[in-house]
């Protein structure tokens, strides 16, 4: 299935049931009074959170949305049935927009959390409701309200601890392949990536952390140039980013690489540039054993690198495990200092 990442849809809510108006009508009874229900109300939207889905590609072949309406209310004093709920659901990660506002509705993170985006109308009173004693009769009622109609902006944004960062054909999809389950297409061509993919890096019993590929960052992503800028937003839930490098690029410099990538981040957000971001030299594999220290270091210091730095081969596996170990230690790190500071501020 297409990898689809932002979708637009209409919803609109179930109108509320009108009031009745109506009398009671019995033998031997001459003047009954007033026995008008209430109508029902009408059926809200509602968007689930659904681990079972991973795209938004549904939404490309039904795009509106409608809730029941509420039944009328009848005689007899009974009340209209009330329009049953609709459920759309949407992937883990979906961030929900009013279009015509723009307003930020709600961030669906977690399976079957539900977000109402449409509140269905309000039921009509019946004639019951308005007798007194000096209005023995009443005829009038109350229309049931409209149902709230909007159109939404979803935008999935996949979950992940880390995310692989680099220019096309760097390695971020074989060293995927080469620590997770994950099999996205690896090739010796650029974009072989074209979605994200997320991979459970398992490092031993109840130890391990999801790490997502998106699509190779260019320069002149933000301007609109190749296909990584629209991903770009998939590493915004990260807490570390990887940045991959080819050390022996075929046209282009290492150490100009890093610094496209950086100026590209910068260009998109502020937040994702000052993100933790560590150096992994790839494709050691190319380089003598007694090249490579050399080579890496010289890498590092045109860079003025003052943050972690790995070496590994994706394709041999070398270093791969040593990163993953290294992740996973800085993630449960930040776990423990969160939950520190949640204490300190109950005390």
């Amino acid at each position: 299935m297409k990898f689809v990442d932002e979708a637009r849809i209409e919803v609109i809510a179930g109108k509320g049931g009108d009031g009745c108006a109506s009398f009671r009508r019995e033998k031997f009874i001459e003047f009954g009074g007033p026995n008008g229900g209430d109508g029902g109300n009408g059926g809200s939207v509602y968007l689930i959170a659904d681990e079972g889905l991973n795209t938004l590609a549904d939404f490309r072949y039904t795009s509106i949305f409608r809730a029941q309406h509420g039944q009328k209310g009848m005689g007899s004093e009974c009340t209209g049935k009330s329009g049953e709920p609709l459920y759309i659901k949407v992937p883990v990660g979906t961030v929900v927009y009013d279009e015509a506002t723009e307003e930020n509705l709600g961030d669906l993170t977690k399976h079957q959390q539900t977000l109402l985006v449409a509140q269905g109308g309000q039921h009509g009173l019946g004639n019951m409701h308005f007798k007194s004693s000096t209005n023995r009769s009443p005829r009038q009622f109350t229309p049931g309200t409209l149902g709230e109609q909007r159109r939404l902006y979803l935008e999935l944004q996949v979950l992940a601890d880390v995310g692989l960062l680099g220019l096309p054909n760097a390695g971020k999809s074989t060293f995927i392949r080469a620590v997770s389950a994950a099999r996205p297409k690896v090739a010796d061509y650029p974009f072989t990536t074209l979605h994200p993919h997320l991979g459970v890096v398992s490092l031993g019993t109840a130890r391990s952390f999801v790490i997502a590929d998106i699509p190779g960052v260019v320069e002149g992503a933000a301007e609109g140039v190749g296909l990584g800028i629209q991903f770009l937003k998939h590493l915004s839930r990260t807490r570390l980013l990887l940045h991959l490098v080819d050390i022996l690029p075929v046209e282009s410099d290492p150490v100009e690489d890093v610094e496209k990538i950086a100026h590209e981040l910068q260009k998109y957000s502020e937040t994702l540039a000052h993100r933790e971001r560590w150096l992994v030299l790839n494709k050691m594999d190319l380089l003598a054993a007694d090249e490579i220290d050399a080579h890496c270091q010289a890498i590092v210091e045109k860079l003025n690198w003052q943050g972690q730095v790995f070496q590994i081969s994706a394709v041999t596996g070398q270093g791969c495990d040593a990163v993953c170990q290294a992740i996973l230690s800085y993630l449960e790190q930040q776990d423990t200092s969160m939950t520190d500071d949640q204490n300190t501020q109950n005390a």
